[in-house]
């Protein structure tokens, strides 16, 4: 007869929350507002009061954030809206810092 034993080994996995990255809008005075409040609701996903708060706050301040999300998710939105005003002729800016 053999005898089994029996191993247990513990393991700590910690999951670590990705880093969250700011998207910045940037004013200028060549993109209109309806283009701004479309791409706050198109990509951004902002209700249509949200996205007017919010191009109302960068075209008053000069910049707003208008989203914080893991660093692909934001790179992927910035790209789509910056693509979408180059596309309009908009010289459209947004950038990501580290929230």
């Amino acid at each position: 007869m053999s005898t089994k034993e029996s191993v247990k080994e513990r393991t700590k996995s910690r999951i670590k929350e990705p880093r969250l990255y700011n998207v910045i809008m940037h004013n200028d005075d060549f993109t209109t507002m309806d283009f701004v409040v479309q791409v706050l609701i198109d990509i951004f996903h902002k209700d249509e009061v949200t996205a007017q708060a919010i191009m109302m706050g960068v075209h008053k301040k000069g910049h707003a954030v208008v989203g914080k999300y893991p660093y692909d998710i934001a790179a992927t939105k910035v790209n789509a809206a910056l693509s979408r005003a180059k596309s309009e002729g908009f010289p459209f800016r947004m950038t990501l810092e580290e929230a």
